[in-house]
């Protein structure tokens, strides 16, 4: 029960490293970032005086002491440019904080943003929104990985070697075809909440979405963007977030997206979460993405020699007669639980011992240690390519992650440089890469146009607004070899959001040989930017 007590980290909690570091303090104290005049199109606009006035009206008099600590916004522009994989163009970057309010226009939260915008282009430019997820993750691992104007050099499948660490200019991010704001949520990077607000208001499904969503809006009135074509972009529990928002958005500020780019789908938390006590869901869904990281270690019975038709025929074992024996429970007889377990032997590498004794269940953090126990190694969970030394083989499940430990190092010091150094901002500020916090305090209950969800599944609210915006495009990109939102899983997830016939055209599904970041893989990261490319060019020029 590891990773359920852990409160559902997703994906990136255990991506940790350099960056987390103790709680910053809760007083609302300006950060030291260098402050720059007003710059049309990139400040956060003329909320910060009226930000001052509205604290002022909360304070009593026995807090006048904070009177000189009222939150406001902040931000460092520096001036660059690209060049890269033949492309060579200026940007301006902004690092700072946008104060967001409540429907009172009372401020509840410093939200830190870095946002890139080029304007040697005429018209309407595209602007993309993204975050990574946890939840309690910093959004710098899209940010350094994939869609910035800068990048970590990581290795691949192995660990990255010790510092000093290399970035580089990103050939594969997104600035020639869109404007980006990178986002963290409250409780990460410099975020946190404001005027006797706390952190941990918002460590709940909906508070983030509505924070989330208010940065958004007012980002987008701040700086004058209500006509750019607009894309959401979510990795993670970033998907969890991001489908909901699109939804909220739309139903409460007419805000329209062009685009919902999901990346590594966690939209149905009880469909991933196993070990859910009477929840058997999660098991049929793993076993196609336990199939792909058997075939990848080459650890099947009989290897076969490409990977997708032989997923095809797990696909159609793990929907059909693997369903059926779980559903069965603890009437299923021994001939045919025998029968089973030999089957998830050939498709997964496990031996039929061990797969009975899981009674036919086995979570993605017992096959991450089981696979390769006998050669005393463990697969990583975001990314079964990577392995690492088993620290005790008689456990159950891992207790670590060999791809976070790989490449966690290298993309905390090189974002902290960059963020420092050439953003010029957060100095004397604690940058929280990971805030495990923020996860073991989160609550996971969802209310919807349909009723209140115990358990988060915002692929609910992504169906409503694929029905009542005819004009909302999805794109999903999945891992191969990712243990901790299978792509099997996602495919389950997107043929169970309910749509009206014909609407499931516009969710468009692409797969790299890679992991839960596919972007650490270089041929994926290409291919990423290719797909992103496609996505951005088809729909943000008027049909």
């Amino acid at each position: 029960m590891w990773k359920w007590r852990s409160a559902g980290i997703i994906a990136l909690a255990s991506v940790c490293g350099a960056g987390l570091a103790q709680e910053r303090p809760r007083a609302e104290e300006p950060s030291h970032a260098i402050e720059q005049g007003a710059r049309a199109g990139e400040q956060p606009g003329p909320a910060a005086g009226l930000t001052s006035q509205l604290c002022r009206i909360d304070i009593k008099g026995d807090k006048k002491d904070q009177w000189m600590r009222l939150p406001k916004a902040e931000s460092s522009v520096t001036q660059h440019r690209l060049n890269a994989g033949g492309k060579s163009f200026d940007y301006t970057a902004t690092a700072g904080t946008l104060i967001i309010r409540d429907d009172e226009d009372k401020p509840t939260a410093s939200m830190g943003y870095i946002a890139y915008t080029r304007h040697d282009l005429k018209g309407a430019r595209p602007l993309m929104f993204a975050f990574n997820g946890g939840p309690g993750s910093s959004s710098l691992w899209l940010h350094m990985g994939v869609l910035g104007p800068k990048r970590v050099v990581v290795s691949d499948p192995g660990p990255t070697p010790a510092g000093p660490y290399r970035t580089v200019d990103n050939e594969f991010g997104v600035l020639d075809r869109s404007d980006l704001v990178m986002i963290d949520p409250v409780g990460t990077g410099v975020s946190h909440a404001v005027c006797d607000h706390r952190d941990d208001e918002f460590w709940a499904v909906d508070p983030d979405i509505d924070s989330v969503s208010r940065f958004i809006a007012q980002y987008v009135s701040d700086n004058n963007r209500w006509t750019s074509p607009k894309y959401l972009l979510g990795e993670s529990y970033g998907t969890t977030r991001g489908a909901a928002i699109v939804n909220y958005l739309r139903a409460r500020r007419s805000f329209a997206f062009n685009g919902l780019i999901l990346v590594s789908v966690a939209t149905d938390i009880e469909a991933i979460f196993a070990e859910l006590p009477g929840n058997d869901r999660p098991y049929a869904v793993y076993l196609p993405g336990y199939a792909a990281v058997a075939w990848y270690h080459h650890m099947l019975p009989n290897q076969p020699t490409a990977l997708e038709p032989f997923l095809t025929e797990v696909r159609a074992y793990a929907m059909g007669p693997f369903t059926a024996a779980l559903l069965k429970g603890d009437a299923l007889g021994d001939a045919d639980r025998e029968a089973v377990a030999q089957k998830m032997h050939e498709y997964t590498g496990l031996s039929v011992e061990y797969l009975k004794a899981a009674n036919l269940r086995v979570s993605e953090i017992a096959f991450a240690h089981e696979l390769l126990k006998a050669q005393r190694k463990t697969l990583g969970r975001l990314d079964g390519r990577f392995v690492g030394p088993t620290m005790d083989p008689l456990e159950k499940y891992t207790n670590y992650d060999p791809q976070s430990s790989a490449i966690s190092a290298a993309f905390a010091a090189a974002f902290l440089d960059y963020y420092h150094g050439e953003l010029r901002f957060g100095q004397g500020s604690t940058y929280r890469t990971t805030n495990s916090g923020v996860g073991e305090h989160w609550k996971w209950v969802h209310k919807t146009e349909h009723g209140e969800q115990p358990m988060v599944n915002s692929g609910v609210d992504l169906a409503e607004a694929l029905v009542k915006d005819a004009n909302l495009r999805v794109l999903v990109l999945n891992g191969y070899y990712d243990l901790a939102t299978p792509f099997s899983a996602t495919e389950y997830v997107m043929a169970h959001l309910g749509l009206p016939p014909g609407l499931g055209a516009r969710i468009d599904m692409k797969y790299y040989e890679a992991g839960h970041m596919m972007y650490v893989h270089p041929p994926s990261m290409a291919k990423m930017k290719r797909d992103l490319d496609a996505f951005i060019d088809a729909t943000a020029a008027p049909h």
